[in-house]
């Protein structure tokens, strides 16, 4: 056995004794956990089940040097068809937990575990007549991955309601971080710039009335069921917008709806989305988002940057 082996093995045998054997697993393959449904398999996929755990977790794969990778809901994420080499943190297997604090009758704030899902958070708010994350009632990922790149839709963003992260510092301790010192932009954060690891997250929302915040609920609901190919498994918008233009209609003027390599397509419905048809491989998605770049780019000279993150090998 080699000296990598023996290392890998002994960190298995050590998130064993933090998270319990059932909530190790060998080989897992990445399908299964991504919004694409694609990639292959990652060697540990470890799910904590207390914010305990992942910070011990996270700790040792730093302290053993395998790399590791925190996972939410598993959208913006492509991971590639021979897996991952390392260990994944599935930060939404149970770290879900949503807490209000306060009176919804007025300014109150939401507490949320990373692993919950930030369409949930956007639901229990509506519910309660709270007013801010409607923008968030359709968008995939989980609070994490929200924070994480500032994820937005319909002219809103985190960075709008926000108030503060817990995070895990490269350090190893743990920080309250106040939203107006993470540097929130468009699709991005301190968290992502500097390897944070979000625990959970505070948003401050304010009472509003109940039947307009379900009607706006209601009229961008419809908007993405009209607009956006949610038929198929994809990673929500592919690129991100260019400055002084929009991804899909550059992608559309270049002739590019419908262009396909293996299972995996523009959409015919919205250009800004790569789709799996069934059976696509993340190599597929991967041709076609290269392709779509390369013509956008010689047709117009604009440069698209994925949204998506590439994971793995491919």
């Amino acid at each position: 056995m080699s000296q990598d082996s023996e290392k890998f093995d002994a960190l298995a045998h050590a998130l064993e004794s933090v998270v319990g054997a059932d909530a190790v697993r060998r080989d897992e393959p990445m399908s299964a956990h991504t919004t694409f449904g694609v990639g292959g398999p990652a060697d540990l996929f470890v799910t904590p089940a207390t914010e305990d755990e992942l910070i011990r977790v996270t700790r040792a794969c730093v302290d053993t040097g395998v790399p590791h990778f925190l996972l939410g809901l598993g959208s913006d994420l492509l991971v590639g068809d021979k897996g991952y080499r390392g260990v994944m943190i599935d930060c939404a297997g149970a770290l879900d937990d949503i807490l209000l604090l306060g009176d919804p009758r007025e300014t109150c704030e939401i507490l949320c575990e990373a692993g919950a899902a930030i369409a949930d958070v956007s639901e229990l708010a509506a519910s309660l007549g709270l007013t801010g994350l409607e923008f968030a009632c359709g968008i995939p990922g989980s609070v994490g991955g929200a924070v994480f790149m500032n994820a937005g839709a319909y002219d809103g963003c985190c960075a709008d309601v926000l108030e503060s992260v817990r995070c895990l510092m490269p350090s190893g301790y743990v920080e309250e971080i106040p939203a107006d010192q993470l540097e929130m932009g468009y699709r991005t954060s301190r968290v992502r710039t500097e390897g944070l690891v979000v625990l959970s997250a505070t948003f401050k929302l304010e009472a509003g009335d109940r039947s307009q915040i379900a009607d706006r609920v209601a009229e961008l609901t419809e908007a993405r069921q009209s607009k956006q190919p949610l038929e198929y498994g994809s990673a929500g918008s592919t690129f991100k917008r260019p400055e002084g233009h929009f991804a899909g209609k550059l992608i559309s003027d270049a002739g590019l709806k419908g262009y396909q390599v293996g299972g995996a397509a523009v959409s015919t419905k919205h250009a800004g989305f790569v789709v799996n048809l069934g059976g696509a491989t993340a190599a597929d998605v991967r041709a076609v988002i290269s392709h779509v770049q390369d013509e956008v780019k010689r047709q117009f000279d604009v440069e698209l940057e994925p949204e998506v993150r590439f994971v793995g090998e491919f």
